[in-house]
């Protein structure tokens, strides 16, 4: 396995890992909700009981324990040796006698692979696209789905001229010193942000209500920015890719979330045939597909971290 620590120092790899050790202080009952009724919803389970849970990439943990708390056993890995330190923080101060295993692994790892076997979830939420093999990775997630089981993934969408501007943002970030990353974490929250003021103006002119700030899945909207700014490598894709490139290898699309065509993830959770492992079907088969349009560039989606 390549190591991860000499990419960083090389510039080649953004230190996911130390980003996700300082976001494990922050983690609470309320984050840890909110990861599990993002976690539900998605699925469309009320519970995960009985069943075995990859995360794949596993950051902080956060989405592990989540699982845990739902009822899965737990196997999680990261390529960051650091995130398997901050998984290991997370599981130690919310869930120290959990059935649930931490260790370091690669996603295109295939011996490594080849020993865990299969799950009945499998998840990668903003994971893959930073592999530097972002579809070598897509297959290699779909071979680790247990017949009947689910794959919920995020990859990051493809804005097409916008995309290629953030990758260069991305390589000089983590070819930088402290004051070129300050200046550019700077300027893309200002320009990530830039809507806020003319949207706060109009609800004083309205009388409208203060707008309450939460952060879906329990993530920290800082740690979020810094992962989004430094986090490279970057592969970006569109819907129809995923979607061709799932059904190609027999999966069925059962969840939908887009970005609007704008700045984030699209979110997709794809089932493998055979036993099913209790997602519940809609009555109508469209309702499986959610589409959220949002503003072009709304605030980035963070790792599964």
């Amino acid at each position: 396995m390549d190591d991860s620590s000499l990419q960083i120092r090389r510039g080649d790899r953004f230190a996911f890992g130390r980003n996700w050790n300082a976001f494990v202080n922050l983690v609470d009952e309320g984050r840890i909700h909110s990861a599990i009724g993002s976690l539900r919803a998605a699925l469309g389970v009320e519970d995960l009981a009985g069943r075995t849970f990859a995360d794949v990439g596993c950051g902080s943990g956060l989405f592990s324990l989540a699982a845990h708390r739902l009822g899965a056993r737990v196997h999680s890995f990261d390529f960051d040796a650091e995130a398997v330190e901050s998984a290991v923080r997370l599981r130690r101060s919310f869930a120290p006698d959990a059935a649930w295993t931490i260790e370091r692994g690669s996603i295109l790892d295939g011996d490594y692979l080849a020993r865990l076997g299969t799950f009945d979830v499998v998840y990668a939420w903003g994971v893959l696209h930073h592999t530097g093999a972002m579809w070598k990775a897509f297959d290699a997630a779909v071979e680790l789905v247990a017949p009947g089981g689910l794959l919920f993934v995020a990859l990051y969408n493809d804005q097409g001229r916008q995309s290629r501007i953030w990758m260069a943002v991305k390589r000089r970030y983590n070819r930088s010193g402290p004051a070129v990353r300050g200046a550019l974490i700077a300027g893309s929250s200002a320009y990530i942000y830039r809507a806020w003021p003319l949207l706060e103006i109009g609800r004083l002119l309205s009388g409208g209500p203060r707008r309450t700030v939460t952060r879906a899945r329990g993530m920290s909207r800082w740690h979020d920015m810094i992962d989004w700014v430094g986090g490279y490598p970057f592969e970006v894709s569109k819907p129809e890719q995923v979607i061709a490139r799932a059904h190609a290898r027999d999966l069925s699309l059962l969840h939908l979330k887009t970005c609007g065509g704008g700045l984030g993830c699209n979110e997709y959770v794809l089932r493998r045939p055979g036993r099913s492992v209790g997602a519940q079907e809609p009555a109508d088969p469209a309702g499986d597909l959610v589409h959220l349009g949002g503003p072009r560039d709304q605030p980035p989606q963070g790792h599964s971290r």
